[in-house]
């Protein structure tokens, strides 16, 4: 990977747009970053680690720190990142998020972060000074998609790229103090050894699968063993219902064999219950033949006896049932002749009250009430009404036509009102809109510094969090390097501890090998049986078992001790971080600037509120204006109309008036006239009606009396009451017919049932069914016994073949995967760094042990030249503590001391030095590897002021010596012998106005 170009605005303390070009440093291979301190060195790598991971180490979590505190709202907030790898060029453009200007309005809007990515490949590169020159295609526009395509394009994830290519500050170590995990996992994606792990993951699945297909068969054989039992238990084989503990093909075999035998003892005993059970059947039905013969004889009799009582009965309602039928064909006439009478009575008495309805109407009582007198006056009754309905309807109008009248006199005042009152409002409305103009412009004069004033409120907030944040990070750092002296104490005295007894172990060997020694039996040193003088000690002898103890107890002090550095470098890096983002100004001071920037904040926030409002109230007023001029408008307009409609139903009025006062006559009104000449109309219709339905009822009622008296003469009655004695209803006479007829055939069949030939002769006693019933019961129930017993046998020795069938399969299936259950066990645990691998190492840990190797070699070609030979890089693959996987440790060898001893021993100067040796070591090799990520560029960030003036010019010497691999290093030091040595340099300066600038880049000859 090679960084090649950078552009950034708004970014940390670059206000404006900077450009940097690091091809122009490839013929150097090593270019110094220098400036002032708190000019932006470091921001640049910032830059670079954030348009390719969207985020910065040591701004986690605060991304709008990232802003410039120089920017002005309307500047541009960017990062553009150009780099190379694998024959391919990138383009990277990303913002963060921040408040920038409103494009309409004043104030600020917070813009949400924004990326894009282009790629251009080899054939495209006709580069030119245009940076959106042709050639780049858009691979992906949103955030997540560019990440989503960085982590493909760029394997190494943001810790991995800071160990191996960004070396920034308090970071720069961390490759070589780290966990043996967290270095597997950079050398995994440097080296491409992903397929190792995927290959061991699959072997472990394949195990898995074995196991389960194993365990499988095993359950599947316990589960039809456990059916065959429970198949064998109902036909009582005690002997084999009890599973075996262990299952063999036998043990099924016999099972079937056994229910086989009991299925044929079956059989022959259900063929012998059903033969029994159809000799008893043939028996019963004899028996029950002859006792229903017997039975219908006795009722034959006794039917005949019943009827002869009731034979005087029956000829009385056959007497009953003649009389009926000749009433029945009087009846009718004698029915119409009463209906006759009634209908004629209630004629007569309407007849009656229409006649006195009528002489109401009178004033002569001697008036004729004959038909043709009725018509004549009803003609004269209609011509009247007829002329007087248009009056009537009049009259009826003018009710309303009143109401009408009292409404618009009202309306007509509401309205006059109402226009005055809104003239005078019009009048008023032009003074209060000015009024609130002038308000509404100072207010929105201090809404306009409310984002400057959030900006500055929001700034002091995070820097005395920070400030809070070092008073605890000050006690953690005392109490960690407490921690610290006492892990290291308890370590040494492991140590020591230790030594002591593989040194009495060693010494004491004698002495236990003479207390195993047993007379006759051959030494095992020597061979010989004889052992004249064996060793003695008085020390109590160190056994294997306390050395083993005590090799743990110093593998915890270890441990211990690499932990408590670990806690002392992670809470160094946070309290410097924590003092970065607090400035010089302690928590106090932070807290009265905060409490003056919240005030102002508070000010101009209640401003913003009251401008909002007066805005509010001058939309309001102007709406009111509107409003008020059309509403007058409309309220003349409504008053002239209500004028008009009160002077047209006044005028009405008078026109009915006259006209009802000349037909009223002598009454109240032409309504009262009317209703009375309607109700003599009515008395004299209803008179001539009721005279036509007397006359005719009267000619009905003579018809009915003659045919009622030739009926009585035909059918031989003397009167209607002897009619009326002998008549039945249609149900009675029904009943009596069906009583008569059910009497003859009840007669009829008990007469022909004793006629039958087969009852003749028969016994007189009763024949006795019980024996032979029981009988057939005990028969049937034996022969169904017999039947259940066969049938379930046979269903079961259907199921039990297939079970055997199912066994004899799983026992062949389950050899053939215990075979390669074994195979693939053995393979996994090697792969996977499981006994019996004794190294303890899985196998891609083994490959890229193999690799540590090399770069650590590499990196001791560099590292004895920077400490004269003094130290080297150890790899260390021993069997880690509790058996955690090995293969990736790393030692320092002194060679003072002729020990190798852990990497967090080593002094500051001594750790840059190793770690500077190591990053190189594996920059030569990754770059030198296929199919992993060529590392071309490589940055630095301090840590060259530890070392010594010998010390720095073999470092220098060892970075020159670089650049014959083509590779080009930047590094950031304040160090002014580096700046006198190296002469590609990028100037960081500081303008008047107090933003960064990257000033003309110098480079040698």
């Amino acid at each position: 990977m090679k960084i090649k170009r950078l552009r950034i605005a708004g970014f940390g303390p670059y206000k404006n747009e900077q450009v940097i070009d690091f091809e122009r440093f490839d013929a150097d291979g090593i270019f110094l970053i220098t400036g002032k301190t708190g000019a932006g060195k470091s921001s640049i790598l910032d830059a670079v680690c954030f348009a390719l991971y969207g985020s910065v180490p040591r701004y986690e979590g605060t991304e709008s720190q990232l802003r410039s505190d120089h920017c002005d709202p309307d500047d541009l907030t960017f990062v553009e990142l150009e780099f190379g790898l694998n024959d391919s060029d990138y383009r990277i453009y990303r913002t963060p998020r921040y408040e920038k200007a409103k494009k309409r309005g004043v104030g600020t809007t917070l813009s949400q972060p924004d990326a894009r990515l282009d790629i251009r490949h080899p054939h495209m590169r006709d580069r030119t000074d245009d940076p959106g020159a042709a050639g780049w295609r858009s691979v992906a526009a949103k955030p997540v998609d560019v990440g989503t395509e960085l982590s493909r394009i760029l394997p190494l994830k943001q810790d991995q790229f800071l160990q191996v290519i960004l070396l920034a500050q308090n970071r720069f170590q961390r490759f070589l103090l780290a966990k043996a995990d967290d270095r597997r996992g950079v050398l995994r994606i440097l080296f491409g050894t992903a397929r190792f792990d995927q290959l061991d993951l699959e072997l472990i699945n394949r195990r898995k699968g074995l196991d389960d297909e194993v365990l499988s068969v095993r359950q599947r054989l316990a589960g039809l063993a456990a059916t065959v039992s429970h198949q064998l238990q109902p036909a009582g084989e005690a002997e084999l219902a009890a599973v075996p503990e262990v299952l063999d093909r036998g043990w099924f075999i016999d099972a079937l064999a056994q229910l086989d035998d009991s299925l044929t003892d079956a059989v022959e005993t259900a063929e012998r219950c059903t033969v029994a059970l159809n000799t008893a059947t043939v028996h019963v039905q004899a028996e029950e033949e002859l006792r229903w013969r017997q039975e219908r004889r006795d009722a034959a009799h006794t039917a005949l006896t019943v009827l002869g009582v009731r034979e005087p009965g029956v000829i009385a309602d056959r007497v009953a049932v003649q009389g009926a039928n000749r009433a029945a064909r009087v009846w009718p006439a004698l029915r119409a002749g009463q209906e006759a009478d009634a209908a004629l009575a209630l004629a007569v008495s309407a007849e009656q009250l229409a006649r006195e309805v009528w002489r109401e109407f009178q004033a002569d009582p001697a008036t004729t009430e004959s038909a043709a007198n009725l018509t004549v006056v009803s003609e004269i009754l209609l011509g009247q009404l007829g002329s007087l309905n248009d009056v009537v309807e009049a009259e009826r109008l003018l009710p309303g036509i009143v109401g009408e009248i009292v409404e618009l006199q009202a309306g007509l005042g509401l309205h006059t009102a109402a226009v005055l009152e809104t003239q005078v409002r019009l009048e008023k409305l032009p003074g209060r809109l000015d009024a609130v103009d002038a308000e509404l412009a100072e207010a929105a004069l201090g809404a306009a510094r409310e984002p400057e004033a959030r900006a500055v409120v929001e700034r002091l907030q995070a820097a005395r969090a920070a400030a809070c944040q070092m008073r605890r990070l000050d006690a953690e750092l005392s109490a960690a390097h407490l921690a610290d002296a006492v892990a290291a104490g308890e370590n040494t005295a492991a140590a020591v501890h230790y030594q002591t007894l593989v040194d009495r172990r060693l010494a004491g060997h004698a002495v236990e090998l003479a207390l195993n020694l047993v007379p006759g039996r051959p030494c095992e040193v020597c061979g010989s049986t004889v052992h004249p003088s064996p060793a003695t000690g008085d020390d109590e002898p160190v056994t294997e078992a306390d050395i083993v103890a005590v090799r743990l107890r110093l593998k915890a002090g270890q441990a211990r001790l690499e932990q408590t550095h670990a806690d002392i470098g992670r809470v160094a890096a946070e309290l410097s971080e924590a003092r970065a983002r607090a400035g010089e100004r302690d928590s106090e001071q932070l807290s009265a600037d905060l409490t003056v920037a919240e005030s102002s904040l508070a000010e101009t926030g209640s401003a913003s509120r009251r401008a909002k409002s007066l805005g509010l109230d001058k939309s309001r007023l102007r709406a009111e204006l509107d409003e008020a001029a059309h509403t007058l408008s409309g309220l003349r307009s409504t008053r002239d109309e209500v004028a008009a409609q009160l002077a047209e139903r006044r005028s009405a009025r008078l026109a009915i008036d006259d006209r009802v006062a000349a037909q009223r006559g002598e009454f109240a009104s032409v309504g009262d006239r009317v209703d009375r000449l309607r109700a003599e109309l009515a008395a004299a219709r209803a008179l001539d009606e009721a005279l036509d339905l007397s006359r005719e009822r009267r000619s009905v009622r003579h018809a009915a009396d003659a045919s009622v008296q030739s009926q009585l003469a035909r059918e031989g009655f003397a009167d209607e009451s002897s009619v009326t004695a002998a008549h039945l209803s249609d149900v009675a006479v029904r009943l009596l017919d069906e009583r008569i007829r059910r009497h003859d055939d009840e007669e009829a069949a008990a007469r022909s049932v004793l006629a039958e030939p087969a009852l003749a002769g028969l016994p007189a006693d009763l024949t006795d069914l019980v024996p032979a019933r029981n009988a057939v019961t005990e028969a049937a129930a034996q022969r169904d016994a017999a039947l259940a017993a066969r049938g379930s046998l046979g269903e079961r020795v259907v199921v039990m073949t297939g079970l055997v069938s199912d066994a004899r399969a799983h026992f062949d299936a389950g050899d053939e995967i215990l075979s390669r259950q074994a195979q693939v066990r053995e393979l996994s645990a090697a792969v996977h760094g499981d006994e019996p691998n004794t190294k303890r190492m899985r196998l891609e840990t083994y490959v890229l042990a193999a690799e540590l190797e090399q770069i650590i070699a590499a990196a001791n070609n560099r590292l004895r030249t920077m400490t004269g030979g003094r130290y080297l890089l150890e790899h260390d693959d021993s069997v880690q503590y509790r058996g955690r996987q090995s293969g990736l440790g790393l030692l320092i060898r002194d060679a003072h001391t002729g020990r190798a001893r852990p990497t967090h021993s080593l002094s500051g100067g001594e750790t840059f030095l190793a770690s500077l040796a190591l990053a190189l070591g594996l920059a030569e090799i990754v770059s030198n590897q296929a199919g992993g990520i060529a590392l071309d560029t490589l940055f630095v960030d301090e840590g060259f002021g530890s070392l010594d003036s010998a010390t720095l010019e073999t470092a220098m010497n060892t970075l020159d010596g670089l650049r014959a691999g083509g590779r080009t290093i930047g590094l950031i030091s304040h160090v002014d012998s580096m700046k006198e040595q190296i002469p590609a340099k990028l100037v960081i300066t500081v303008s008047a106005e107090g933003h960064s600038e990257i000033g003309e880049v110098l480079v040698s000859g």
